[in-house]
This record gives C-alpha cells, structure tokens and sequence, in this order.
C-alpha cells in the first residue's frame, strides 16, 4: 500500500525588489526563517517562474512588492490576476541599511518581513491611478516635443532674406499668437533657390510636426478626461483644475491612498504641509519638500491661476498683501491651507 504524502500546510509569505529589467524574490515563513531568494526576469515568463518558486515553499499568503506603481506594476497586476495578496512596502529605512547593507537580497528579504511584521499596512496602487500616470506620459512625451514659437532672434533670422515688401505678417507677432502655415501650402521645389519658396518649406516642416503633435495632445487630452472624469469627477469640477493636473493629483493619491486619512496627511503627501518658520517677531510659515513634486507643482499652478480669475482667491490674496505678506507668503498660505496671523 503506497504512503500517502502529507499535504504541505505552511504558509508562506513572499517580498520583492523590483528593477526595470528583474526582480529578486525571497520567501519566509511565518516565523521569519528566510526559505530562499531567487531572481526572475521582469516580463510575463518571469512572472510565473517568480510565483511558481513561491509556491513550491509552502501555502502563499501574500506578496510584498516595492513600487507598484512603477517597475512593479506588471507583477502586481500578474499577482492580483493569479488571486494572490499583494501590498506595497516601503524601501526598508537608513538605520536597516547601515546595519545590513544594500542588496536586491536585503531589499527582497525586508519588503517580506515587513509584511509578515503587518506593516506598513499600504494596498497596491489603484489601477486607475496607474492608467492615468500612463496617459500622462504620453501626453508629456508630446507635449515636449512640440516645437513652440520661435524667439525674436530666430524669427528675425528666419524672415530676414526676404524683401520687407513680401515679409511675414507673424514677423512681429507675440510668442503665444503665433502659429506657422498650414501644412498643406506646399512650396515650389523646383525654386527651392528663391528666399520666399525656401522659408516656406522650412515652415511648412515645422508646420507639419506641430499639427501632428496636436492631433496627439488632442487625444492624449481626451482619454485622461474620460479616466479622471469617471475616477474623480469632483476634481474636475473645481476652478483651475486641467486634464493634466487632475490626472497627476489622481496618480498622487492612488499611489499611495492609505495615507489621505485627512487634508493635512494630503498636503504632507503633495509636498506642500506647512512648517513653521518663525523667528523672534517673525512669524512665518515654509512648506516642506518631501511629497510628490509633480503633485507640488499641479497645484502651484491652479493656485496661480485662481489667484488672477477667482475672485474669492483674489480678494483673500489682497487681503493679506494689505497685512504685509509677500506674493509667495500669500501662494504658500492657500496651498497649505494655513492662515499666518
């Protein structure tokens, strides 16, 4: 009679340290014996090798992955499809790495402990937030490329060999009025030699590549106002808040969404929590500069925009430039959300 096999009962957690090209892996047991590390390629066959290995240990509970919203996202989305437990960990803290060192090991082994120890206590980031970052990549992609208005002296240098008789009237137009010929005002090749037909074909190249950029925005704009609109419509709703800017705030939040338990912990998370910095018969406040800078400069920006159009922003910013308050003093006081008696 053959023996029967004992079916393995032991639970199993695993921690991961993601990199752009692999991922090491480790797997402990719930009392904290390191079982094994091992390192994968990140892509789709390195996925399942990665949690194959897992659970040949034991049971698997649930997985620590550093970054989910970044070199992560492929295998939390892996893991999540497979039913498994995923949460994001922080990177282990200086005094863990002055004490053990650095290592795709150390890292794989502490974002493991760290979720048998139940802390932190992070979910992975929102699907929606990952999207969005997405589609803002796009978006910056092309709007960096975009050739802008050419400046005075590049204009002038540009206009210069033509007769004053036949020169441009975007010659001494404002940087933000201008705009090339149509892409389709094609010029004479076969008088490629006549200063008129030469700057025309010049334009036209950089008439072509900003309509074509255009078309990209265009549809970059239109996905992420569909996403943000479905994921946050309140947000687009408030005054001096764009596609772009309400994308980058979803993408903040869903990140890291066990932390807005209130304004204040947002404000921490954007970088832009007040810090007293007060001196004698000073007193003044400064914000921090530990957030997400991209989440810091959306609303510095709406921030300026509602100090010129809103008219409760632009009386609260007169009010205070009569109590003696500098420009940036008054921009702090509205990101912050403190009022500096």
């Amino acid at each position: 009679m053959p023996k029967r096999t004992r079916k393995c009962t032991r639970v199993v957690i695993g921690g991961v340290d993601t990199h752009g090209r692999a991922h090491h892996a480790a797997v402990i047991d719930q009392q904290g014996r390191l079982l094994g590390d091992r390192e994968f390629p990140a892509d789709s066959g390195g996925y399942r090798q990665l949690l194959g290995w897992l659970c040949r240990h034991g049971h698997l509970d649930t997985v620590g992955v550093e970054g989910t919203g970044s070199y992560g996202a492929g295998l939390t989305r892996f893991l999540l499809d497979h039913r498994v437990g995923v949460v994001e960990v922080d990177r282990p803290d200086r005094r863990l790495r002055r004490q053990r060192g650095k290592s795709d090991p150390i890292d794989a082994e502490a974002a493991a402990r760290a979720v048998l120890a139940g802390w932190p206590p992070p979910r992975p980031s929102d699907a929606t937030a990952s999207w969005s970052q997405s589609g803002r990549c796009a978006r910056r992609a092309a709007a960096r490329s975009r050739p802008g208005p050419p400046r005075p002296t590049s204009s002038t240098a540009c206009w210069s060999p033509l007769p004053q008789s036949c020169a441009s009237p975007w010659t001494h137009c404002p940087p933000p009025r201008w705009s090339p010929p149509a892409p389709d005002s094609a010029p004479d090749e076969t008088a490629l030699a006549d200063p008129r037909n030469a700057t025309k074909a010049a334009l036209r190249v950089v008439a072509c590549r900003i309509h074509q950029l255009d078309e990209e925005l265009s549809l970059a704009d239109q996905r992420l106002a569909k996403l943000v609109g479905r994921a946050a419509p309140r947000l687009r709703k408030l005054h001096a808040v764009g596609v772009d800017h309400a994308g980058q705030l979803l993408t903040t939040a869903g990140q890291r969404p066990e932390r807005l338990g209130s304004e204040a912990a947002f404000t921490h998370l954007c970088g832009v929590a007040p810090i007293p910095a007060s001196s004698g018969t000073t007193h003044r406040h400064r914000l921090h500069r530990g957030g997400d800078r991209g989440a810091n400069r959306a609303l510095h920006l709406a921030v300026v925009v509602r100090m010129r159009w809103c008219p409760r922003t632009r009386g609260y910013a007169e009010r205070r430039t009569t109590q003696g308050m500098s420009k940036p003093e008054i921009i702090r006081c509205v990101i912050g959300g403190v009022s500096v008696v």
